[in-house]
Order: C-alpha cells, then structure tokens, then sequence
C-alpha cells in the first residue's frame, strides 16, 4: 500500500495503517525527521492508548497499556551500537512475546529480525507531505 498525507491527515492514515497490519512486529523506517515517532503517536491513540506516547530514545523502549491490557512495546534503536547491546536489554523477549512492537531504526538490529513483520516506510516529499509505503 502507498499513501501520501499531510500532517492534517496523519490519524486518518494511522487507521488505514492499523486496518492493514498482518503482524504484530512493525518496523518504522525513514529519515531523522520524517515522522516515525509522530505516526507511532497516532496509531497508538487510534488504538485506544491514552497514555503519553514518547520517543524511547534514551529508554531504548516504551511499554504502553491501555484499558483493554493490550500492550505495545515501541523501540527506538537509533543509539544502539551492536546487537550484542538490543540482546542484553532481552529485545528478543518482547519480540516473542507476541505483543505489538513498533520499531524505530530497526535496521541497526536486522539480524534479529527473523520473525515475519510489517514494515512501514517513510518518505519525505517536502516539509509538510510524507510518502508510505506499507510492506
């Protein structure tokens, strides 16, 4: 699926996004700056997670619940270093553990990725129109 919006329309493509994902494993890739954190936020609220939605930068991961107990663990790998370093924090736990995961900067930790995800692909059209491409 390929989709071009604007900010003004970013809940309406976080639905879309969450009406096509086949996997609970999502990984988010783009340029610095080009949304992945905004569209986190976005299909996390359309999701029902009230709670505040920020970039785990520093934290490596977020864990977020919302009212149902559902739970999403949203990861941003733009610090890593090496894999031996997502492996020590257990990134292999919450990825089996059958929970949502949306990943920023997921290609710092591609070999780890063996289990069958979605990938979100973000590009920048200008400062205010991205492109998706939804795998």
């Amino acid at each position: 699926m390929k989709i071009s919006y604007s900010l003004s329309e970013i809940d309406t493509v976080a639905q879309k996004i969450c009406d096509s994902l086949i996997h609970p494993i999502v990984a988010f890739n783009g340029p610095m700056g080009s949304g992945k954190t905004t569209l986190i936020k976005s299909i996390c609220k359309y999701l029902s997670f009230n709670e505040n939605i920020s970039s785990p930068t520093f934290s490596l991961v977020n864990t977020y619940v919302n009212s149902s107990n559902d739970i999403i663990h949203h990861f941003d790998f733009y610090r890593i270093e090496s894999t031996e370093e997502a492996l020590d924090f257990g990134v292999d736990e919450y990825l089996d553990s059958g929970n949502k995961c949306f990943m920023e900067w997921s290609g710092k930790i591609s070999s780890l990725l063996t289990s069958p995800m979605n990938e979100v692909e973000i590009k920048i059209i200008n400062d205010n129109k991205r492109q998706i491409n939804l795998y």
